[in-house]
């Protein structure tokens, strides 16, 4: 050991031996060379000291040598080093169940993980060098699993909820967009469609499941097996011990931690590596800011591509809570029955291998048709009958076969009847991958079902009196228009317009007039015989008659006069009422059911003009109604420009059990027209003209500026509502309208309130969801409109998120008498509340509907109850204007 020290310290004197003797060799024959030393002299010259001088030139190249290949040497090393780290984080990343996308700071793709390919059916060829972030959204977008541009992605993305995708299979994609500090970034991708579809059906199931995910963190970690160098630690274990993960990396267990944890950590590391398998799983203690916690750990060797152990990676979680609440708990099973047992549906769990019922909470009893605990261990065959276990039995072994969730709906045979179960059906596998437990559950969604039908009825009847409403009319009209082309088959479309009922409501009220409505729709109904009848609107109702015409409609037309003439008795009081009639033919007077409509509304405007309770058959001539209406239409542009039109403000308030503590929260503004020669024009009357001539967006943007204008005058913040016609989202830039008027009038955006109809999604969807969403973006309030009145459907709501739901005034006016108006009003509450929308209802005129809708849970209330359309100075109190007046006063 002395000579090698001795031979190691010595090594720089002898390579500068060396060079002495090789200048000391060289010296001589240079000097020969140039006649400073003659041959004899060099004679003199001692050999020895020319053999050490050249040996000392060969040790200083093999030096030279050596520290190159040292150097060399370094450099593979530090290489396959990083190329391992990187296989090593490449391999955790694929084995991820999220899609992972890196960028750098020039937002260049430097990351994507085969998951991320996988979920967007992707490949590698896809992918180029140099692919930017918005190159791959590109990328998505072009197969069509992209719906959104890169601005809302980025921003949605970004967000604390992050943004959902919903892919054209069905899938959701939860994507969560991450900046990092040297300017790049990290998005993941996480298939949630299954927690999506609970969570649309189970809502306690889905908040209960996220809690537990949510509180259930897992800490990972990963260090260099050679020096025991921690080199990797996520957030959950950076949140558990209370380091950076700067102060983690690089340093190992005695570095970071105290003694006793160190001893534990370390000795649990040495165990793993030297279990069978690579893998081990162990429970210990650890010390965490002076407190000892217990936690559960799985250790797993990582190896090279030589087979060698080079990385253990360790996954754990803090059980020191979760033992303490087993102590408490006599078992498992007790634990997951207390939980199971919260959710408000059937849940089931059955093992594979014999079909036995290991599990059923509370709500199973109800399917079971006993107590859960006298269903555990047994199967199927002993709990139903022969039929019903057959039908179980084969729809289990489906599941099991399929390995997947399977969800399907059926009845069901309880204690409260026949009951309609939706039944989902989830394979739990063993570590094999063999199925081990059938998980079941079963909801009751019978009262939804019925809910859902009633809507859909709605969506094509009257509420007041269901009959089809002027939707189904029309779609009959075209089918039947379908059936009798090209055939010399005849029918005939009859207008039929109730005589008297503004009388009836104006001396007896609306509550009997609706009433009278029911039986004149009860009457036309008997007599029609089969055929069709339609309310077209509130007073107007539509045939379809086929046969020979027009003797055929005549008929018809002459039975129901006589039908409707004897006197109707309701509610001790006699009532009469007659019905003036007009009435086109197919396909004389119309190629479509609108012409044949129009033409029939055009005959029964001919036969009121003429003589109320007539019959009117069209006749060309009568274009003269369209021409009036064309005169109307110049005189409402003349008016738009003379400034004849004005605002009308109808008080909204809160729904409470009477008027004085239904407090004023805002006010729809309404038009009304002046008109210098005819006096008040209807909004009935000018407003479809508007419609129909395009004038309603001149008109619209004028009520929208005034309105604005004179809300934000207003000392008061309160809300106010403003009808906007599809008209205005088909023709002109409707979203920097608004914006641009909420600029110029200094309103609040969060004080306007947009109405709606379905009109604006029927006509264009995707355009209407398109606006209503740049609309909703500027921080205005969205509402629909007459909510089942037309359309409505459903697909609407689920598609945007309305504010507000207005209910129509129909339904609420029949409160009280019809028991399936109660019904819809009741649904329309629930589902806006399950939208998380606020509803408010129109057309409140007694405290009776009023109480109702208070008892229900409606949000708001609008109708003459609380206050008429009137101009805003009838309102100076409610927006403040008395009290600024007053204050004006005693200051003055």
């Amino acid at each position: 050991m002395a000579e090698k020290n001795w031979q190691e310290g010595s090594m720089l004197p002898i390579a500068v031996q060396a060079l002495v003797c090789l200048t000391s060799a060289v010296a001589p024959s240079r000097a020969y060379a140039n006649g400073f030393v003659s041959p004899n002299q060099l004679a003199d010259v001692d050999p020895i000291l020319v053999w050490e001088a050249l040996i000392g030139g060969v040790v200083v190249c093999a030096f030279l040598v050596a520290i190159a290949l040292w150097i060399h040497s370094a450099q593979r090393r530090s290489n396959r080093s990083q190329l391992r780290r990187n296989a090593f984080i490449s391999s955790a990343m694929n084995n991820l169940n999220q899609g992972v996308v890196m960028t750098d700071a020039q937002q260049r793709v430097i990351f994507c993980n085969d998951r991320y390919l996988e979920i967007y059916g992707l490949a590698r060829s896809d992918l180029w060098t140099g692919m930017t972030g918005c190159d791959i959204l590109g990328l998505r977008r072009k197969r069509g699993v992209l719906g959104v541009s890169d601005d809302e992605f980025y921003e949605k993305a970004a967000s604390p909820n992050g943004l959902v995708t919903e892919l054209s299979d069905g899938r959701a994609i939860l994507v969560k967009y991450f900046v990092l500090p040297n300017g790049g970034s990290v998005a993941t991708h996480l298939d949630v469609s299954e927690q999506r579809a609970l969570s649309r059906q189970l809502a306690s199931t889905k908040q209960f499941l996220e809690t537990v995910l949510d509180n259930v963190p897992a800490c990972v970690a990963a260090k260099n097996i050679e020096d025991g160098r921690y080199i990797f630690a996520n957030r959950a274990y950076e949140h558990f011990w209370g380091f950076s993960r700067g102060q983690v990396v690089g340093k190992n267990a005695r570095e970071l931690f105290g003694p006793k944890s160190a001893d534990s950590i370390e000795a649990t590391d040495r165990a793993a590596l030297m279990a069978p398998g690579g893998q081990y799983r162990n429970e210990f203690e650890v010390e965490v800011d002076a407190a000892r916690r217990k936690v559960a750990s799985i250790r797993i060797v990582v190896r090279n591509e030589s087979n060698k152990p080079q990385f253990l990676l360790i996954v754990f979680e803090d059980i020191t809570d979760r033992q303490s609440l087993s102590m408490e708990l006599e078992s498992t099973k007790k634990f997951l029955e207390l939980v199971v047992d919260n959710i408000p549906v059937a849940l089931i769990v059955e093992q594979v291998k014999d079909g036995r019922y290991l599990l059923a909470n509370r709500s199973a009893e109800t399917i079971l048709n006993r107590r859960r605990e006298e269903a555990t261990g047994l199967t199927a065959s002993d709990i139903f009958n022969a039929k019903e276990a057959k039908l179980i039995i084969a729809r289990d072994e489906a599941a099991i076969k399929k390995r997947g969730m399977i969800t399907e709906e059926h009845p069901i045979s309880t204690k409260d009847g026949l009951r309609l179960f939706l039944t989902r059906r989830a394979t739990v596998l063993n570590d094999s991958g063999e199925p081990q437990y059938l998980i079941k559950t079963h909801e009751d969604v019978t009262n939804r079902r019925q809910t859902e039908s009633r809507m859909a009825h709605m969506a094509y009847h009257d509420g007041l009196t269901d009959l089809p409403n002027r939707a189904a009319f029309l779609q009959a009209l075209t089918q039947m228009i379908e059936a009798c082309e090209g055939t010399d088959e005849e029918f005939a479309v009859l207008c039929v317009d109730l005589d008297g009922l503004k009388e009836v409501n104006d001396v007896f009220g609306h509550a009997l007039g609706d009433k009278l409505l029911i039986e004149v729709a009860q009457r036309l109904q008997d007599t029609a015989r089969g055929g069709l009848v339609a309310r077209l609107s509130g007073d107007e109702f539509g045939l379809i008659i086929d046969g020979k015409q027009p003797d055929a409609g005549l008929a018809l037309a002459q039975q129901l006069d006589e039908a409707l003439a004897p006197e109707f008795h309701i509610d001790g009081r006699a009532v009469r009422a007659g019905i003036t009639t007009g009435m086109s033919v197919f396909p004389h007077n119309g190629p479509d059911g609108a012409s044949l409509l129009a033409n029939a509304g055009a005959a029964l405007f001919r036969a009121k003009q003429k003589s109320r309770g007539t019959i009117s058959l069209y006749q060309p001539e009568m274009d003269q109604q369209i021409r009036d209406r064309r005169v109307l239409h110049q005189d409402l542009s003349k008016a738009i420009k003379n400034g004849e039109l004005s605002l009308a403000f109808q008080p909204q308030g809160v729904a409470r059990n009477s008027v004085a503590e239904s407090e004023i929260i805002g006010f729809e503004a309404l038009a009304r027209w002046q008109h210098p020669v005819r006096g008040q024009v209807s909004p009935a009357e000018f407003i479809p003209i508007a419609e129909e001539s395009g004038l309603i967006v001149e008109m619209g943007e004028w009520i929208l500026r005034e309105v604005c204008r004179e809300a934000a005058s207003w000392p008061k913040p309160m809300q106010v509502a403003v009808n906007l016609s599809p008209a205005q989202f088909m023709h002109g830039d409707v979203v920097g309208l608004v914006h641009s008027i909420l600029i110029e009038t200094g309103l609040a955006p969060g004080r306007l309130e947009l109405e709606i109809t379905e009109g604006v999604l029927i006509e264009d969807f995707d355009r209407g969801l398109a606006l209503l969403r740049r609309l909703k973006s500027l921080g205005v309030r969205i509402s629909m409109d007459d909510f089942g009145s037309g359309y409505s459907s459903l697909s609407y709501l689920q598609a945007f998120p309305f504010d507000k739901i207005k209910i129509d005034r129909a339904f609420i006016m029949n409160l009280g008498r019809n028991p399936q108006s109660a019904a819809i009003v009741r649904a329309v509450i629930d589902l806006g509340h399950g939208l998380e929308m606020s509803i408010i209802a129109e057309g409140v005129e007694t405290l009776d509907q009023l109480a109702f809708l208070a008892k229900e849970g409606c949000d708001g209330v609008q109708g003459y109850l609380l206050g008429k359309p009137l101009p805003i100075g009838k309102y100076a109190d409610l927006v403040g204007r008395g009290e600024a007046m007053e204050l004006a006063l005693k200051t003055g």
